[in-house]
């Protein structure tokens, strides 16, 4: 059975993309740490723990994750774009791109922001034309 994020990927459930390519696909988390907080996927490997992709897939999503956060970072104003990889909450290999003022916003027991739709698509797109440019 295919995972939430395998589904989001695909187009089954709507998502706020930020960034798109043949393996990888990266969204807007819709209980962000901070606004921009991006989350990135492979698309074609379902595994939940990011210790067990092949070494291919494991280097191309850090590939791709390096090139949102540089997007990330261009598009929503921060003093850095934090990294985690927790993969607790859903079944599937993700890595946390939480755009930061200071070291305690990486912090995920902080209350989760909630973004009208609208704000959300804003900043999806405007991260998304950044993707694009580089």
């Amino acid at each position: 059975m295919a995972t939430i994020f395998t589904k989001i990927a695909k187009g089954e459930i709507p998502s706020f993309k930020v960034a798109e390519n043949e393996d990888y696909y990266a969204f807007l988390d819709i209980n962000p740490l901070a606004k921009g907080h991006t989350l990135v996927i492979p698309k074609n490997v379902e595994d939940d723990y990011i210790f067990n992709l092949d070494g291919e897939v494991y280097e191309g999503l850090w590939a791709f994750a390096r090139k949102v956060a540089v997007a990330l970072k261009a598009a929503v104003p921060c003093k850095r774009v934090g990294v985690a990889v927790l993969g607790m909450e859903v079944p599937h290999t993700h890595i946390h791109l939480v755009p930061l003022q200071c070291e305690g916003d990486l912090d995920f027991r902080k209350e989760k922001l909630q973004l009208p739709a609208e704000e959300n698509q804003n900043i999806a797109d405007s991260i998304l034309k950044e993707y694009e440019k580089l």
